[in-house]
């Protein structure tokens, strides 16, 4: 599909398939995402990784790697990894 035509049907279902549709409006997108996560760079950038990853649970989310540890488990799983929780590297 193409922004021109971004629509199919099978079976009566309707398919929306346009890839990088932020890309359609750029300076828009773009925005958004600063002003979605600059806080969390902020608040990392004031209280080191290890007090905001305490501090803030979206920030240890987020967190897929520290000190050579894997802490994301999905990512582990992924590649059949091993992993240790944040917590525990923190």
């Amino acid at each position: 599909t193409t922004h021109d035509n971004p629509v199919y049907e099978v079976d009566g279902i309707v398919h929306y398939c346009v890839a990088n549709m932020p890309g359609a409006v750029a300076l828009t997108s773009t925005l958004a995402l600063t002003s979605t996560t600059l806080p969390f760079g902020l608040e990392i950038a004031e209280k080191g990784p290890e007090q905001a990853c305490r501090d803030n649970g979206a920030i240890c989310r987020g967190l897929n790697t520290y000190k050579g540890q894997l802490t994301c488990k999905e990512v582990a799983m992924a590649f059949n990894l091993p992993w240790t929780q944040a917590e525990q590297v923190l």
